[in-house]
C-alpha cells in the first residue's frame, strides 16, 4: 500500500508541477486542478483512485507537496514547478537563517554561481538543518549551505513561505 502511494504521490508532482498535458489536465493560472477532473485521469490511465485515497496521499506526503483548495474541489502542487504559474504568494521576511540541502557535488558550482533555480521558478530552502538534510540526501551525499535571508531581504531579495512551510 505504501509503495503504491509513492506511486501516485510521484505521479501527482510530474503532472501537477511538470506536464498536466500527459493526463490531459488543464491548470488554471494559479496550478489548481479541479479534483475531480485528476480523479477521471487516473482512471483513465489506468489507476483509479478514490477521492478517499487521493486525501491520504496527500494527508501523508512527508514533504506536504500537495494542498486542497478551502472548499476542497481542487488541488494544486504547493511549488516546484517547471511550468509558469502563479501561486500567489505574497514576500514575507525570512528568517536570519535559511537552509539548502543538495549533494555535495554541485558545490562548486553553487560557490562559482550562487544557487540556481535551474529549470523551476524559485529555489527551495528549508527553515531547519534537518529538513534540508533530508530534502539534500535524495541527491547523493547531502551539502547544508547557509544562506543569510535576512540580509538578503534587506538587500531587496523577495522571499516567499509556501504552504507546506518550505521558502523559496
Amino acid at each position: 500500500m505504501k509503495n503504491n502511494i509513492r506511486k501516485i504521490s510521484k505521479q501527482m508532482s510530474y503532472v501537477l508541477r511538470h506536464n498536466p498535458d500527459a493526463f490531459g489536465l488543464s491548470l488554471d493560472a494559479q496550478g489548481w486542478c479541479k479534483v475531480s477532473d485528476l480523479l477521471a485521469a487516473f482512471k483513465e490511465k489506468g489507476t483509479p483512485i478514490t477521492r478517499e485515497y487521493l486525501e491520504e496521499v496527500v494527508d501523508t506526503n512527508d514533504k506536504k507537496r500537495f494542498a486542497f483548495s478551502e472548499d476542497g474541489k481542487m488541488i494544486r502542487a504547493s511549488q516546484g514547478h517547471s511550468i509558469r504559474i502563479d501561486l500567489g504568494y505574497t514576500p514575507e521576511v525570512p528568517p536570519e537563517i535559511l537552509y539548502h540541502g543538495t549533494a555535495k557535488r554541485n558545490l562548486d558550482s553553487i560557490f562559482k554561481e550562487g544557487l540556481q533555480k535551474r529549470n523551476r521558478h524559485h529555489v527551495h530552502l528549508s527553515p531547519d538543518l534537518d529538513t534540508a538534510i533530508k530534502v539534500g540526501q535524495r541527491h547523493g551525499k547531502v551539502v547544508v549551505p547557509k544562506v543569510k535571508a535576512k540580509e538578503m531581504h534587506v538587500l531587496g531579495f523577495e522571499f516567499y513561505r509556501s504552504q507546506n512551510g518550505v521558502w523559496l
